[in-house]
């Protein structure tokens, strides 16, 4: 167990780096019109912007939680924190389209080797009674960094360009891989004997490749066929997983467990039904309401800011009473939050939005640091890195799925062009039905969040 004054440097580095890749994400959002039409990209191209990072880095998540265990948590976290230094700078050169997305694509080998190792770093440093505190402070930095990230995103792509948007973080992350160097002592590995799974890791990542890739050619058969594939060798994944030695991915620890099992189930749900919020909003309130970049951040803030104040009293809070109740009643508002987004037309007031959003950051507070809580209280240490890195799947395969189902709501009702005005009114039409089928997920989410069990 590290000393008090470590904890707290463990503490203050995951918690620096986790509010500036959730300000990414939000500020990118937020910039998508202005590198949309810099590169001329149509409404399937603009869904590629964010879902081309989560795509690499749901991908690589699992592979690097194993590495973490063999090799520490500490230096793949740093490795991964350098990687994203490193693309996130060059990432504003792109002149073109592709090019940009395939920087966008290895951004997220950096934010998987991060994001896998930063939430296990914290809970090894912590003991059982102050765990709870630890992980909201973390996940309160994750909000507080979405919150400020519209905003600041807006400022900075109004007046300094969507590139200001990637250079600016890059300080920061370097102040934070100099201070793990110079003071975090400690490192954290539960090594295992045998081969790393490469064909399980192989398969994962082809066929959550092949999936998001198939979603994005429909309604053309052929990507039916291949999202049908994908499919295919996911099933075929659980099912080697279960019978490797060192499977890239415990699968057995929903076998074990089943508040795991539920918990993470009841993530995906929740993830899958909110992370759609900020890119359709800012898309509507810069295509559909003319507002400026920054004019929409200030919109977008609510949701983030509530989340951030909410998150380190939800998780103190299940330190003390049952997580799967905060957890319910929190997916629960969700639901109630996405219904009311789900009204908005055309001329909708703007505090109607605002009040929905807020609705969603109190009911997101509520869910996720209780279920964190309650996942990583269900595992030994040994399996913090691998429990850690389900969870992260989770949200990330949320945050895809939430893309993908913009993505086929775009492809069969907008089509493959560019937004633009004549094309405003289908594009409220894809926002309305993607938070309505977001709004049912919620209301599924709160079964599986109760049938979990107490802790």
């Amino acid at each position: 167990m590290p000393e008090r004054n470590e904890k707290n440097i463990v503490l203050f580095v995951s918690t620096l780096c986790s509010f500036f890749s959730a300000f990414m994400l939000s500020a990118v959002t937020i910039a998508v019109p202005a590198i949309g039409t810099e590169f001329s990209m149509n409404a399937v191209w603009l869904n590629w912007v964010s879902i081309s990072f989560l795509l690499t880095s749901t991908v690589l998540l699992v592979p690097f939680s194993k590495l973490a265990d063999k090799y520490g948590y500490k230096k793949i976290f740093l490795i991964g924190n350098i990687v994203s230094i490193a693309f996130i700078a060059v990432t504003p050169l792109s002149q073109s389209t592709v090019p940009f997305i395939i920087l966008r694509l290895l951004s997220g080998i950096g934010g998987a080797m991060a994001t896998v190792t930063g939430m296990a770093m914290v809970t090894s440093a912590f003991p059982t009674n102050e765990r709870g505190r630890a992980i909201g402070i973390t996940l309160a930095a994750v909000y507080f960094g979405i919150s400020v990230g519209p905003f600041l995103g807006g400022f900075l792509t109004e007046y300094w360009g969507w590139r200001s948007v990637f250079w600016a973080p890059v300080p920061f992350l370097l102040f934070a891989a100099i201070i793990m160097l110079w003071k975090m002592k400690s490192e954290w590995t539960h090594p295992y004997e045998g081969k790393f799974d490469w064909a399980g890791a192989i398969i994962y990542g082809i066929s959550l490749t092949g999936l998001l890739y198939g979603l994005s050619l429909l309604p053309e058969l052929i990507g039916l066929w291949i999202v049908i594939a994908s499919i295919i060798g996911v099933l075929a994944f659980i099912w080697i997983e279960t019978r490797t030695k060192n499977p890239v991915m415990e699968i057995n620890l929903f076998r074990k467990s089943r508040l795991f099992a539920f918990s993470n189930l009841a993530a995906l749900i929740s993830y899958s039904a909110t992370m759609s919020i900020a890119f359709l909003l800012s898309l509507y309130l810069q295509y559909n309401r003319g507002m400026s970049a920054s004019e929409a951040g200030l919109v977008l803030v609510a949701q983030p800011l509530l989340q951030a104040i909410f998150s380190p009293f939800a998780g103190r809070f299940s330190d003390r009473m049952e997580p799967v109740y905060l957890a319910s009643m929190g997916i629960g508002i969700n639901a109630v939050g996405l219904v009311c987004l789900a009204l908005t037309g055309a001329n909708t007031p703007i505090w109607f939005i605002i009040i929905g959003t807020l609705i969603m950051g109190v009911g997101s507070a509520l869910f996720v640091s209780p279920n964190t809580n309650a996942i990583m209280g269900t595992v030994d240490k040994s399996m913090y890195a691998a429990a850690n890195a389900t969870l992260s799947t989770m949200r990330q395969l949320g945050g895809m799925v939430s893309q993908a189902i913009i993505m086929v709501a775009f492809a069969l009702i907008i089509g493959q062009v560019e937004i633009t005005p004549q094309y405003y009114g289908a594009f409220l039409t894809s926002m309305k039905i993607v938070f309505s089928i977001s709004a049912g997920l919620c209301f599924i989410g709160i079964f599986l969040s109760l049938a979990r069990g107490k802790r």
